[in-house]
């Protein structure tokens, strides 16, 4: 499937495993989460114009963007980064013999794709309206999430990389939002 091997190198994939965390999110929480903006739809019309509607679908497409531009540029840095998609790309050279990238999507902010994943998110919850935060869980949810993860993997990070991981960070301070956090 098209953009599939650059999943298989997230952290869903490399790290988390089949343990608690996938077991109760997909039995437990993705059947509520996933629909609920559908269900809340079903009674509540927010009677959305179409430029609004154009807005929204452009949230969409920039957080798509974002997170599959990101996920694509470190497979294909991973695969070959002499290939010339992203043989410009800087890079930190880690003492374990790996490389960090430091520019391109990468060098914004550590948690780029994170960011793209949101976005895409929230846009499914704007589709709801804006008279009600219940459509809104999930987003709500997702943020948390998202930030939960990026403390766990920042940790695991500085585990596997020691001082490079400082100075990795000290090159892209950002963990999410370029300029912002």
């Amino acid at each position: 499937l098209y953009q599939e091997r650059a999943i298989l190198t997230t952290m869903d994939i490399t790290t988390d495993g089949f343990g608690f965390m996938l077991v109760f999110g997909d039995l437990g929480w993705v059947p509520f989460t996933y629909s609920l903006q559908s269900r809340y739809l079903v009674d509540h019309d927010p009677h959305l114009q179409w430029p609004v509607l154009a807005c929204i679908i452009g949230v969409n497409c920039f957080g798509y963007l974002v997170f599959r531009g990101a996920n694509g540029q470190k497979d294909a840095f991973r695969r070959n980064p002499n290939a010339a998609e992203v043989s410009h790309l800087t890079y930190l050279q880690t003492k374990r013999g790996t490389k960090l990238l430091t520019s391109g999507w990468w060098g914004m902010a550590r948690k780029i794709n994170y960011t793209g994943d949101w976005i895409m998110g929230l846009s499914w919850c704007m589709v709801c309206g804006f008279e009600s935060i219940v459509p809104y869980y999930y987003a709500i949810y997702f943020a948390i999430l998202l930030i939960h993860r990026s403390i766990r993997d920042d940790h695991m990070c500085k585990e596997k990389y020691g001082d490079d991981w400082d100075k990795y960070k000290s090159i892209v301070p950002y963990r999410f939002i370029p300029g912002v956090i």
